[in-house]
This record gives C-alpha cells, structure tokens and sequence, in this order.
C-alpha cells in the first residue's frame, strides 16, 4: 500500500508540476505579446518576400490572441495582400525584395500576389527579385518585378504546365482492397481512377483543355511583364530556354545573375545606402502585423466577407475544411449585423458532401433575400464548392481558377476480396428485407447499387436544378457543360458559369455598389478556434502534428500527400458532390 501510495503521489506531483511550468509558459507568452512586438521599420526599409510558409487564403487569426503565431504556421492572403497595400504607402518602405523559392499557394493566389505587386510599383516603389532557383509559379511571381536576378549556377524551371493523375484499378486488385463507385450514367471521365489504370482520351482531352487555358493566362501576363511575346514565350518552354543561367538571360527571362551579396549591393545602390552599412530589412511576417493595425478601407457600414475553404466534410468546419457549422453561422451574423450592408463569399474547395453543400446552399438563397451576396472563387471551385457558389447574387472567378465540375458520385470502400484472401467470413441478420445493411466485408448487393444510383440521380438532378436557376440557364444547357467537367475562370465565363473574371477585392467592390456603399469597412467571418483552445481542447493533436511532420518527412513529400489524399477517400459519407481526381499542375 505504501509503494502505491508513493507511486500515486509521484504521478499526482509530475501532473500538477507540468501544469505550472505549462501555465507559466503561456502566462509569459501572454505578457510578451500583450506589448509591441518590437517591429521598427526604419527609413529606408526594403519589405522582404519569402513565402516559406503555406498560404491559405484565410487563416482566422484573432489580432488579440497573443499564442496565434506560435500555432499558425500558414500565412493568409488576405493578410499578404493587405500588408502590401500598406507599404504601397509607407514612406519608411523604398521598395520589396521578392526571394522565394519554392511558392507553397495555387495559381489563382499566386496571381492575386503578383497584380498587388504590380499595383504597388504604380506609387514609384521598385519591386527586385532574385532566387537561387526559380520553380515556374516562383518565376510566374518573379515577373511582377522591375528586375529578375538568378544566382549565376541557378536553374529557371519554365516549361509549361503539367499535371499528373494516379491510377489504383492494380492496387484494388492486388490488395483486396476496392471502392465500389456509383455515378451518374453519362459521366467520361468521373472516378475514373478506381475503374481503370489508364487515361480515357475524354478526360486527357478535358485536363489538356484546362491547363492549356490556364497556361495562356500566365503566358500573356508574363508577356505584358518581360516585353516578350506569347509565342517565343512557348518557344523557350518548348525549348528549356531557362535551362542554364546563360540561356535565361538571352532569352529575356531574367535581368541578370547575380550572387545574393551582389545582389544586396543592388539593392543598397537603388535606395542610396552606402556599400558599408547595412540594408535595412523588414520580414513580411514582422510588417504583417505593423500592417494588420492599419485599415485601408474604412467606414461604419461593412462588407462581410465569408471565407469557405477546403473539401466539404460537414461538422463544425475549420481553416482546413468547410463544414456547416462555422459558415451557416457566419453567415447568420452577417445577416443580423445591422452594419453590414453586403456579403461576399470567398470559396476555395474540390467539394465533398452533396449535403453540406445543399444545406450551405439554402442558407445562401436566405442570405441574399436581405443583402446582396457575391461570391468569389479562388483556386479552385469544383462540384460542392461551385455548387454553394451558384447561391449568390454574382460570381467572380480568376481566370486561372478550376471551376464546374457539375456532377456527384458515391465510393464505398470493400474489403471482400481481401477478407476471402486472410479467412474472415462476415455473416449478417436482419428483420427486414432491406434490414441488412451494406458490409464492407461481402460484395455490393443489386438492390443496394439500385437504390444507390437511385440517390446519385436525384442529387444530380437537384445539382442541375440548383445551377440552372443561379446561372439562369435551362437545365438542358447545364447539363450539356456539367457532367463532372472541369473548365478554367476564362472557359467558365465564356460558358455562363461566372459572370466576371476578377479576384476577391473586385467581389468585394461589386458588392459594395450592389449595397449603394461609398465608404465601408471589411469584416471578415469566420473565427476560428486559437490555438491555445485547440491546444487545451486536444493535447492528442499537438502529438498527431508532430507524427504527422516525422512520416512526411521520412516517405518525401509526394508519398505523403497519396497517402492523405487515400486518407481522406474513408471520411467521405453519403453522395460526394467533388472533383473526381485530384490535380496537382506544376
């Protein structure tokens, strides 16, 4: 009794201890961002642009939650674009030096960053960029800038996009381990990885059509910046004309090539810092919160502005996926709110549950009964995510954004093959005839495919319907371009799918003169939980974190993001109204 006695006391003492050193920690956390934190941007600043952190378009952070650099380590754009704007006219920031490398966001982001730094050199600031190897979205990015410099053994990676599709029909076979997908009838290209291990040419057709659109977007704003032509711009991509610093420079990509302490000296020459003293940097991170204590817009009437990211999975939703919760409360704030005039919707999503996105749907045509509603795409809105959007008033969409998708199926994982190979027998008992419901464990029944399909129909059908009457167009036109279909912002425009191309602040103007507002201020919705209370309401997620970070880290990049993405295929519930296969363009 004594040793127990003893052993109890020891693990009650190690709790309570762990609890004070934890308390303390947060306590001096609170005290240490409760002040300035530091940030003095000094005359003649350069604005440093290095984008090593993945970039959401929203990430939630509470400006008064102390811990929310500790736990986010995504940067959002709605911050790195406010704090550019910012600079734009900050008489201590001379210019911005852009020196990324490897740009974690999507076209459609990628391209909202580049028009900013374009409209920040329109106050006589310079914008510089230099890298030691240029990725094609990093050069894409780059081409914002008055100069391109790359270090002299650098590489420019410019060849034309491309993506790639996985195939799992062998691995089914092999494990045992299949989906049983249900789809609408007419369907070319839908879950076509799981039915077969190659490429139809329907679908190789519409991947082609895609990203051969978004191609020429970034070939005529690369042109319009480099003074080069859209045709010997595919010339040098045909030929690798990047391929070593020398070609680069000859071709007109690049300015230059230069080592980073050249470059520096560049940059001291252009705002007059003589050669021996210091450059006076200051980190986006730092000036994005100088910046976040600044309003450009501001006024007692408001546009809310909605942020939905992320595959539709239902529940209560997050930064990292949309949910009904976090959104149809959004969205009742925003429509009780006696100061917010509009609302705009910014959707980022491939879909998910055709569910979630009807019920998000209705909470839409609720919404714009008593304010205008726009929405805004940005790098992707397929199936689900393009299904809320036809809820709204108007639709902005980029021109690089993937957009359609109209079109739903079912997967259901089975194990049969797998469970006959290992020696399990599953055997059921039921009241009813329909009692017995599906096993994973035994081969899909007619009568539960039939009914089944029966449900894939109607939700297709009610998808169409919903498209028809946001679009104003007849169901049989929507049916004509739907069918699981992906189109860029440029080919969803000329087909009636978005009404304008133009990225979130544009939605938001739109908005505004929808409203009869001259002067307002944005608020933005939703809050997510800090990470202080997600820290305090799972301990076991700061351990799946870290488990997380050591299996990428082990199996590279490309082997975990399969691995995620076959994932998130056993969440999935109910009819899936989503892209059917995952594209990656590079």
């Amino acid at each position: 009794m004594k040793f127990l006695r003893n052993l109890l006391a020891s693990i009650l003492g190690s709790l309570v201890a762990f609890m004070i050193v934890v308390g303390m920690f947060f306590i001096f956390m609170a005290l240490v961002g409760s002040v300035d934190n530091g940030v003095v941007v000094k005359k003649n600043s350069v604005l440093e642009l290095r984008f090593v952190a993945p970039i959401l378009d929203y990430t939630g952070k509470d400006d008064t939650d102390p811990f929310a650099a500790l736990w986010t380590e995504e940067l959002g754009l709605d911050e790195i674009l406010h704090a550019i704007e910012v600079a734009k006219d900050d008489d201590n920031i001379q210019g911005i030096s852009l020196t990324t490398g490897f740009l974690q966001a999507g076209m459609a982001q990628t391209r909202e960053i580049r028009k900013a730094l374009i409209d920040f050199k329109s106050s006589g600031k310079f914008v510089m960029a230099h890298s030691d190897v240029y990725a094609q979205r990093d050069y894409y990015l780059a081409t914002a800038a008055d100069e391109v410099y790359l270090n002299p053994v650098g590489v420019v990676d410019f060849k034309g996009l491309a993506t790639e599709v996985l195939f799992y029909k062998e691995l089914q076979e092999k494990s045992g381990i299949k989906m049983e997908v249900i789809r609408h009838g007419k369907y070319k290209s839908a879950v076509e990885p799981f039915l077969s291990d190659t490429m139809s040419d329907e679908n190789r057709t519409q991947i082609k059509e895609l990203i051969t659109s978004i191609w020429s977007v970034i070939v005529d704003d690369i042109a319009e910046s480099r003074n080069i032509t859209p045709q010997n711009l595919n010339i040098i991509a045909d030929t690798l004309g990047g391929r070593t610093p020398e070609y680069a420079v000859a071709s007109g990509l690049l300015d230059g090539t230069l080592h980073y302490d050249e470059y520096v000296s560049l940059l001291k020459e252009k705002i007059g810092v003589a050669e021996d003293d210091d450059l006076n940097y200051v980190k986006l991170e730092d000036y994005i919160q100088i910046a976040g204590k600044k309003r450009i817009r501001t006024g007692a009437d408001k546009v809310a502005v909605i942020y939905a990211q992320g595959e539709i999975l239902g529940g209560e939703g997050g930064k990292d996926y949309i949910g009904q919760g976090l959104i149809v409360d959004a969205l009742h704030k925003a429509v009780d709110n006696e100061s917010v005039k509009a609302i705009v919707l910014r959707v980022d999503s491939p879909g998910g549950s055709a569910l979630v996105s009807d019920i998000i749907w209705r909470e839409m045509q609720l919404a714009k009964e008593e304010k205008p509603l726009v929405v805004s795409f940005g790098n992707i809105a397929a199936s689900g995510g393009y299904y809320i959007g036809v809820g709204g008033d108007k639709i902005f969409a980029e021109p690089t954004t993937i957009t359609g998708s109209i079109g739903v199926f079912g997967t259901i994982p089975n194990v049969h093959q797998l469970a006959e190979n290992i020696g399990v027998n599953a055997e059921q008992v039921g009241t009813n005839k329909n009692s017995v419901d599906y096993s994973f464990f035994e081969p899909m029944t007619d009568s539960f495919r039939n009914v089944m399909q029966e449900s894939i129909e109607e939700t297709y059908d009610t998808f169409l319907d919903r498209v028809s009457k946001g679009r104003n167009m007849p169901v049989e036109r929507v049916n004509e371009i739907a069918q699981g279909r992906v189109w860029s912002g440029v080919d969803a425009q000329a087909l009636g799918l978005v009404d304008e191309l133009g990225n979130l602040d544009d939605a938001i103007v739109a908005a505004a003169d929808m409203a009869g507002l001259e002067d307002y201020g944005i608020r933005k919705y939703p809050k997510y939980k800090s990470g202080f209370d997600q820290f305090m309401e799972d301990l076991g997620g700061v351990k799946a974190k870290i488990g997380e970070t050591i299996i990428k880290e082990e199996i590279g990049t490309e082997a975990y993001d399969i691995l995620k993405e076959f994932k998130q295929l056993t969440k999935q519930e109910g009819v899936q109204a989503k892209m059917p296969f995952s594209l990656k363009i590079k």
